[in-house]
């Protein structure tokens, strides 16, 4: 079986590599952490539910030492700070964007052959400093922004709708951010039918608004940022790695000219398997979703333009 390494021992990471471990996705999950005992302690603590919940995935804790996540196939990259009360995604990019760079370049000193699923925020700009610092093909980079903001889309249509969020299709794609991402409510469908179908266009229109702004109400709500499914999102990017699931994720990845955009990360639907976005599948948008994509990726081109300003790419 697979070893997968999850760096950043905080409330995503954790998340993360316990749900790693649950879903017995590796035989060993490494939880790497430059603060001294963190990951040792949760991986201890992960470790003495095995026999309760009877997964045999081993977890081992790590205070710095990347020579313990030597051979990894997939490695999830949490580090950095999370957004505080009114802190914006771009306000990150200063302070995170040396950390994962350097996560980046000591990983592939021992797992050269590394697929990378970055959650660290801002998550596209992060995986497009990933990319181009690593100088990795880009099937190997995708950051994860796309699967947490569609689960968010498709919790709220269930909302709506009245039913289990299991039912519902939904995908987000753009860039993942308040303002930036887009959910593509002309493609959402409850059990095959359209969700435009059931619901009055005043109620898709504030399940959008909803999914738009879900990260920054949690936010709010827990005075961090969420951990529970951004944590659930990067274990479920990283199975349909290692299980080689040929699944369609939206994920930010590296475009040259899909969606008309080239030379930037960002979400799109991809299909995700053993040698990471394996392919990028085009669904054809309308002028008004196109015209929403493009202004998307002016904002991240416009995050990503900090990271030419520090000399990072």
């Amino acid at each position: 079986m697979a070893k997968i390494t999850v760096v950043g021992a905080g409330n995503v990471g954790a998340t993360c590599a316990n749900v790693l471990a649950m879903r017995e996705i590796a035989s060993e999950v490494v939880l790497l952490d430059i603060k001294e005992g963190v990951s040792e302690g949760k991986s201890i603590d992960m470790m003495q539910t095995s026999n309760m919940l009877g997964f045999d995935t081993t977890v081992v804790g790590s205070t710095n030492d990347y020579s313990k996540t030597a051979g990894s196939d997939v490695v999830v990259v949490t580090s950095g700070l999370p957004r505080k009360p009114g802190m914006t995604r771009e306000e990150l990019i200063g302070t995170n964007a040396g950390i994962v760079k350097g996560v980046v370049e000591n990983i592939l000193k021992y797992s050269p052959e590394a697929i990378f699923v970055i959650i660290s925020n801002p998550m596209d700009t992060m995986t497009y400093l990933a990319l181009k610092a690593s100088g990795l093909p880009k099937n190997r980079v995708i950051g994860m922004g796309g699967m947490l903001d569609s689960n968010r889309f498709k919790f709220y249509l269930s909302q709506a709708l009245g039913c289990t969020p299991t039912d519902v299709q939904g995908l987000v794609i753009g860039g993942h951010g308040d303002t930036t991402m887009i959910p593509l409510a002309r493609l959402a469908t409850y059990m095959g039918v359209p969700v435009s179908e059931l619901v009055d266009a005043e109620t898709l229109q504030k399940v959008v608004a909803d999914t738009m702004v879900g990260g920054a109400t949690l936010t709010k709500f827990l005075g961090t940022s969420a951990w529970y499914a951004p944590g659930a999102a990067g274990a479920m990017v990283a199975e349909a790695i290692v299980r080689d699931e040929k699944k369609v994720i939206p994920s930010c990845v590296y475009l040259e000219g899909e969606y008309g955009q080239k030379d930037i990360c960002i979400g799109v639907p991809a299909v995700i398997g053993k040698n990471g976005c394996e392919k990028i599948l085009d669904y054809k948008l309308n002028a008004e979703e196109q015209e929403l994509f493009n202004k998307s990726a002016d904002a991240v081109r416009k995050m990503n333009s900090v990271l030419a300003d520090m000399k990072l790419v």
